[in-house]
Formats: C-alpha cells, structure tokens, sequence
C-alpha cells in the first residue's frame, strides 16, 4: 500500500467515512463461548447439525426480538444484542423510546408499515460509493427519500416524545436536491443493465434526445422499407428482420425465389427461406446503429454523472440509514414487548439483580405447555452465589441462562421477560455450559470445559454475571467435585462476580456453611411412588438427590436396565462395603476385584493424633506412673503438632 500512488487507491473505499472504536468500557462483553451457549443468534442444534424451521435464527433470542422491517433495522439489532450498553444513560435512552411505542400500538404499526417500504439506504449509499450502483438502486432510493417526511410526521405524531425520537427526526434529512436530481434524470422502470439504454428520462438531455430521435426515424424507415419492398417485388410474406450477427436482413420463402429483384445480395441460406440484403438497407444499418450506440454511450455518461453526484450525500445517506435502522429497531422491541407483557427494567450501578416472576424469553414462545416462571436475587455482599441443585430435566439450565438473557435484553434497552427488574449493570457474562469437544485442536471434552473455566476465572470482574452448568463433570467423581469446589471459592473470595451455579454435585451445598455470600437453592418435585412431577419452582435449600434414574426411565432405558440401576443405588446409598472396603455394588453377585477401593471421601476430616491418643487411653486401668507417662506422652504430641511436624 505504501508504494501505491495516491490516484492508484481504490474508488470502492469512499463510502467508510469513518471508524469507531468499541471497547469494553462502554459495552458490555460476550465471549463467543458465551454467544453460543445462551443461543443468541441461533440454536445450538442448528450451528451442530444445521437443524432450522422457518429461518436459521429459529429458536435463539435474535428469532424472538427481530420484529425489524428493514435489513439495516435487522443488521443494527443484531449488533444490539452482541454488544449490550453499560452506560445507565444511554440504555435509558433506548428503553424510553421502546416505552413511547409500547404503549402507542397505532402509531407502531403506522411506522413499521412505512420502513417496510423502505430500500437499504446503507447498502445503497455503499454500492453509491463503490461505484456498483445500478438505476433501479437509485430509483429505490429516490422512493423511500419521499417517505421520510411522512415518516418524521408520524415520529412526532402526538405529545409522547423521548430524546431518541427527537434525535432521530433530526437525523432524518430527505434530500430534496438529490431527490430533485434523480427524479429529473432517472426513468421510472430503468434496466437492470447499464448499457442497454433506457436508464435515462426523455427531455434531460438535449444531445440524448437528438440520437433517440434519430433512432426511432431509422426504425420508421425499416417499416415503411418493408412495405415499399412488399410492394415492390409483389412478396406479401417478404419482413425484413434484424439480427446482431448479420444486421438488418430482407427474408424471402424459396417459394418465392422467382421474383427477388436483382439489387438483393444473398447473405444468408435457411432450410425454407433466403437472406438478403441491399444497399440502401446497409446504409439505414449504419446511421441506426451508430444513433443506437452513441445514444447508449451518452446515458451510460450521464448515470455516472448523476451516481457521482449522489456520492457527494454519502455521509447524511448513511445518517439517514442509520436512523431509520434506529427508529426499526425501538419499534421491534416494542411489539416483542407488548406482545408477550415484558416490563421496563430499572437498570442502574448497584449490584443488584432483582427479577420478580422472570420468564425464558425464548422457551415460553416454543413450548407447549405454559411456562413457569421464578424470582431471583443476587448482590455483592449477601447474596453473591446461588448453588441450584435439583433433578435432571426440571429446569436448572432454563433458569440460570433465563437470567443471563434478561440482564443482556435489559442492557440492550429491551424490556425484560417479566413482571419486575431490577439489573445493576454487568460488564459482562460468562457462561460455562454443556459438553463439547474439538478433536481436531488437540482438546477432549474435559479440556475444553477446562477451558472455558480457565477463561472465566482469569477475565472476569466483580461486575461480571457467570452462569455455571456443571463444572467438573468429565473427569472423576473426586477430582470434578474438588474443582468445582475450588472453583466456587476463587471466584467467591477473589473475583466476587454475581454467580449461578447448577450443579448435581451435592457437596457443593455446604459452601454455604462455611461462605456467608453463598446461597442454595433447589428445584422442587413431587414424588409420586417411583415417578416424579417437575414443578418448575426454584425454592430455599439444597437438596441431595437428582432423581436421574427416573429421567433415565423417561428417556426410554430398559426395564432391566433401570431395575438393576436401582439395586446399585440402593447398595451405595447404604455405603455397603466388603471386608476389604469396596462398595458392594453387585450386591455380592459378582466378584470384586483386589484392588484398594478404600478412599477418603472430599469433607472427612482428617483425624486429629492427641485425639486418637486419648480416645487410646483405658482411664479404669491406668496406674499413677502410666497416667503421668501418657500425660508426657500427649506434652509431646501438643509439640508435634505445633511444629506441624505430622503434616
């Protein structure tokens, strides 16, 4: 680039008039990690397996907020939900203006029913300064151009007005001029092709009117020549016709070959006729043809002139698209908003996430059944970690993610799924969810979740929401549940972010003993005989059973298969063992192996030896010289453990 003469730069750069940085100071950051989990943009199964229904968003959360008429209003709202705002003001100034058309449905409808009629200024105004516009893009910008005073009226049409709608009735400049120019130069239904001719109106151009008049008289002149020949040679089935091989041509049936005067030049033989051509033809040829290219030449000139002109409004071009991308987009999560009963979230610069009846914004919308819906409470000092234990399928993973979706609609300046919310601003989420593998880097399933872990534990703030479904559960029992457990703590004591655990590692229940900002929670069922009922609540307490036999049922497992899964249960919730400290799983059916099962479980304490010494110690048989002998005994042990000589 840096030996490119400066005239040498590339024409189709001029429409980037400029570049804005993003940083994490004013948005709030989601890793790509994070984007797929909570299935923003698409399902999880259709980024897998390519599974979709109506569309490849189907599913996601962009699938439930798009209501946008444009492809500019779509682009932007995408970019809405991949870079929330941490900025309490400027969410407020988005939310404000989704509250004006929540509760104003006609003059919503009014609104969307105009931008859907509206061409994509910004990929226009690109093309514009690329230099790949074609007729038809300016006629389309033209027409939507004329809509933008309609529009502006509708934007003030009553008394209830925000900063944003007034900025964006600024920002929205019809460009009279420019609309002048195109409607004067540019026909009404141009060709898609540059140099056909046809692009430019009657009456612009003096010079382009002469050379369409000369060639609409050379197309007289083929008429009334085919007549005179008619006449002439007594050939009633005699046309003259036209080729762009051979030109203009006199075409005669070998019927009638008796009569061709002796002025005709063969110049083509077909299986039932002849070609000719004359002289007198030729010359027409020459003057029509030359009228013809110079005229397609001119309004190929002309429409440059007319796109270079237009490239001069670029920048209030993409003002304007911008705007209408904005005015779309406030209007999408209006109707998403009024059609399911979100609520406007308070957002401000505390702690607090305070959610009243939340809601899965995305699940309420596919599911048949009506939808659950549960409170959550999280801040900095009391309530900063929730370890939500409960059954496989009752709803562990809708409810941490649920919230993750809401504070990112919140801070977007959506409306939440919910009855009330209170969102003190995040900088940003981490998810840790699922279980995945990338064979081809190198990295089993139990190191990507590593991973990600490592990830969240080495960026993640105090203001930061991390959402964990399981960690630990690809490698063993007592190596997952001490990383889980260390996990919980690092990021209790050293990072102190707002924390959703689900968990089936029932251990992690006692870090509420020993951490006062940790709390548990659980998903309550009801049992009924050997079957179980999800009710969906998420209630005070822990819980020790995960009831994944029964899902395993539900799922299909044989008879047999669960029958013998309950026997196993059965042995190891009594902790039965054999004479050599293994678990009886088999119930004494098989053989067990040789090998040394014994293990001490994450929590057992060790045992203290001055304990152990004294529990040692037969006081009814214990003469007065033992006594003082154990006593030194126990003096030295004191010592010992002091130094810490036994660990």
């Amino acid at each position: 680039y840096q030996t490119q003469a400066p005239h040498k730069i590339s024409h189709s750069l001029r429409y980037i008039t400029k570049l804005e940085q993003v940083t994490s100071d004013n948005r709030l950051y989601l890793d790509r990690t994070t984007q797929i989990s909570l299935e923003l943009l698409s399902t999880i199964s259709a980024q897998r397996y390519g599974i979709t229904k109506d569309d490849t968003s189907y599913g996601s959360l962009l699938w439930v907020l798009d209501k946008t008429q444009t492809a500019m209003g779509a682009r932007l709202l995408r970019n809405w939900l991949l870079s929330g705002l941490t900025d309490i003001a400027q969410i407020k100034y988005r939310q404000d203006g989704v509250k004006v058309f929540v509760e104003d449905i006609t003059r919503r409808r009014e609104l969307q029913k105009e931008l859907k009629e509206c061409v994509d200024i910004e990929r226009v105004s690109a093309k514009i300064g690329s230099g790949r516009a074609n007729a038809r893009d300016m006629v389309a910008l033209k027409k939507t151009l004329q809509r933008i005073p309609l529009i502006k009226s509708r934007l003030v049409l009553s008394d209830k007005v925000c900063d944003i709608i007034k900025e964006m009735f600024t920002r929205l400049d019809p460009l009279e001029p420019l609309q002048k120019l195109i409607e004067t130069s540019i026909a009404d239904d141009p060709p898609l092709d540059l140099t056909e001719g046809g692009i430019i109106r009657d009456g612009y151009n003096s010079e382009l009117d002469k050379l369409r008049s000369l060639c609409k008289e050379g197309m007289d002149f083929i008429a009334k020549f085919q007549a005179e020949e008619i006449r002439r040679t007594g050939i009633n089935s005699l046309k003259v016709g036209y080729n762009q091989i051979f030109g203009y041509y006199i075409e005669v049936t070998n019927v009638h070959q008796s009569k061709i005067p002796s002025n005709y030049i063969r110049k083509q033989t077909l299986k039932n006729a002849e070609r000719y051509i004359t002289p007198e033809l030729k010359d027409y040829e020459t003057q029509v043809l030359h009228g013809r290219e110079r005229s397609q030449k001119l309004e190929y000139e002309i429409f440059c002139h007319v796109r270079k002109e237009a490239e001069t409004h670029i920048v209030a071009l993409q003002n304007i698209g911008s705007a209408l991308a904005t005015v779309d987009c406030i209007l999408s999560l209006a109707q998403v908003a009024s059609e399911n009963n979100y609520c406007p979230p308070i957002v401000d610069n505390s702690f607090i996430i305070k959610i009243t009846e939340g809601r899965h914004p995305v699940l309420e919308k596919v599911l048949d059944e009506k939808f659950i819906p549960n409170d959550i409470y999280l801040d900095n000092e009391e309530q900063r970690m929730i370890i939500l234990t409960g059954p496989n399928m009752a709803g562990k993973s809708t409810y941490i993610r649920q919230v993750a979706l809401m504070v990112l609609m919140a801070q977007m300046g959506s409306f939440v799924s919910a009855k009330e919310a209170t969102i003190g601003v995040v900088d940003r989420i981490f998810t840790r969810v699922g279980a995945s593998d990338e064979l081809t880097r190198g990295a089993s399933t139990f190191m990507v979740e590593m991973n990600e872990t490592a990830n969240i534990l080495n960026n993640a703030t105090s203001r930061s929401l991390i959402i964990l479904d399981e960690v630990g559960r690809g490698t063993s029992t007592f190596d997952g549940v001490s990383i889980a457990w260390a996990v919980s703590e690092y990021i209790n004591d050293r990072l102190g972010s707002r924390t959703l655990f689900a968990t089936h590692y029932h251990e992690l229940t006692e870090l509420a003993l020993v951490l006062p900002a940790v709390k548990n929670y659980h998903i309550a069922v009801k049992e009924w005989g050997d079957k179980i009922i999800f009710t969906r609540k998420i209630v005070a307490g822990g819980t020790d059973k995960s009831y994944g036999i029964q899902v395993a049922r539900l799922a299909g497992l044989p008879n047999e298969t669960i029958k013998r899964a309950r026997q196993i249960i059965i042995q190891l919730e009594k902790s039965a063992f054999d004479n050599h400290g293994k678990p009886l799983l088999d119930g004494g059916v098989h053989k067990l192996k040789s090998t040394d099962m014994n293990q001490l479980a994450l929590f057992t304490t060790l045992p203290h030896p001055i304990i152990e010494a004294l529990n040692q110690i037969d006081t009814n048989n214990l003469t007065p010289i033992q006594a003082l002998e154990k006593l030194s005994e126990i003096k030295r042990l004191l010592e010992v453990y002091e130094n810490k000589e036994f660990l």
